[in-house]
């Protein structure tokens, strides 16, 4: 019988657990209300390097800039250097500019607390428009964000999903447009957690180590390469 989504749910969350979204403050207060344009400029500044060097390149562009209209005004080659230990720091400090800009001249404020209450298909075009930011990054700022019930699509996720055989795919935009029906309802951040984890312990892109995998029985690739 063919894994469904919600089988591969339970085993990841058996295997991992289930991944818990609160953020709690020095005082120990429950707290899910992020700056929406932090969300945004995070995940763009996670855009092809670790987690690791995006969160300090995300500090060190904080600590440099105390505003976002001070970023917005500062000179490109100042905020490359701020975020430089991200990597592609050129390429990253025109895009932040270029949004900042447009979302200037679309609202007239460096804010996007608007999408808080469109529709997630709304939100999702919304964001869209500014240029550089796709599928993947629209989806972290609402799932992040905003609570949304959707699941962001990196190389992790694309691979395993293609490699299990649950869908056929060439690109992760394919498979982000394909999975969202599929997943089911409220599991769509415990999906995406826990299968990062699973591809980057396990499902490796060059050596995934199929033996020590819970889902080898079902999976396509597993089984051909036994």
């Amino acid at each position: 019988m063919k894994l469904t989504f919600q089988e591969l749910v339970l085993q990841l969350e058996k295997l991992y657990g289930i991944p818990t979204r609160t953020k709690r403050d020095a005082e120990g207060a429950v707290h899910f209300q992020p700056d929406l344009l932090d969300e945004l400029i995070g995940t763009i500044l996670s855009q092809n390097t670790t987690d690791k060097n995006s969160s300090r390149a995300f500090q060190s562009l904080k600590a440099s800039f105390p505003t976002w209209e001070s970023v917005l005004s500062a000179p490109t080659r100042k905020l490359t250097n701020a975020i430089k230990i991200g990597g592609l720091a050129n390429i990253k400090a025109k895009r932040i500019k270029a949004i900042l800009a447009e979302l200037q001249k679309k609202t007239g404020q460096l804010s996007l607390a608007s999408i808080r209450n469109m529709k997630t298909e709304d939100a999702m075009a919304y964001l869209q428009s500014f240029k550089g930011v796709g599928f993947k990054t629209a989806a972290c700022v609402l799932m992040f964000g905003l609570n949304r019930d959707l699941c962001p699509v990196d190389t992790h996720i694309h691979r395993i999903l293609n490699r299990l055989g649950l869908l056929n795919t060439k690109h992760a935009d394919e498979t982000f447009l394909q999975l969202q029906p599929l997943i089911p309802k409220g599991k769509s951040y415990s999906l995406h957690i826990n299968l990062i984890r699973h591809g980057k312990q396990i499902c490796k892109a060059q050596t995934p180590n199929c033996m020590q995998c819970v889902l080898a029985e079902d999976c396509a690739f597993a089984r051909a390469n036994d």
